[in-house]
């Protein structure tokens, strides 16, 4: 099987997807996801039409792989900071890394997080990328002890852990901490409340929502984390 795969086809054929991909992200950053056409991909990269079909089945089938593959380029991007010491400052270091990562390929981060393209059915392996990318915000607040506010959604939290074997799994895969423990709870619940939180600001900042407000995105996500932090009182 090793044989196969390492084969000079196999690898001739995995180089023409990555050259495909990566002028499909060109088009996307140039044009937005209705800017990426298969035969002007094609054209680009000198290869016929019909010959491109055969690595990618469709122009859905090519923005599943585009969208997979941002999802990752997010994950390694929070899974390079160093959260060791845990706590509110690895909280500011996981969102700012996010950002970072949107505002350096907006193009990227509206594909996954901006409106939905029309009759387009993301692949099943999204849901897995995007708690990937969430994972590391579970082992920081699995640290939390957070304020009775937040005990209607924390309750809502455990019954998705009793209910979602996959979700305990994922859980204590970042955590360590059993489903059945308090604290994994808590993790899942601090991490669903960053994700509406993160995007809002980030999503404002990359559409252009914030100009003239008189102040600077990164700020804002700042205090914003700041208080997720207060919620949890995070050390």
């Amino acid at each position: 099987m090793a044989a196969r795969v390492n084969s000079p086809r196999a690898r001739y054929r995995e180089q023409t997807r990555s050259e495909i991909k990566e002028a499909a992200v060109r088009q996307l950053a140039a044009g937005g996801i209705e800017g990426v056409a298969l035969m002007r991909i094609a054209k680009e990269i000198g290869m016929s039409g019909p010959a491109l079909y055969r690595y990618f089945a469709s122009r859905d089938d090519l923005l599943a792989e585009l969208v997979l593959d941002a999802y990752q380029g997010a994950a390694e991007a929070v899974r390079a900071v160093d959260t060791e010491e845990g706590g509110r400052m690895a909280l500011h270091a996981l969102t700012g890394a996010y950002r970072a990562w949107a505002v350096a390929q907006p193009h990227l981060y509206l594909l996954i997080q901006g409106t939905p393209v029309a009759g387009f059915t993301a692949p099943a392996e999204t849901v897995a990328k995007a708690r990937s990318v969430l994972g590391p915000f579970l082992a920081v607040y699995a640290q939390g002890r957070p304020l009775v506010s937040v005990d209607p959604l924390l309750a809502q939290m455990r019954g998705w852990l009793d209910e979602q074997p996959e979700v305990a799994v994922w859980v204590e895969e970042w955590t360590g901490v059993p489903a059945a423990e308090p604290a994994a709870a808590v993790a899942l619940t601090g991490a669903v409340m960053t994700w509406p939180q993160m995007h809002g600001a980030v999503s404002l900042e990359i559409t252009g929502q914030f100009t003239g407000m008189g102040h600077d995105p990164a700020t804002l996500l700042d205090v914003q984390t700041s208080l997720l932090a207060d919620t949890f009182q995070l050390p």
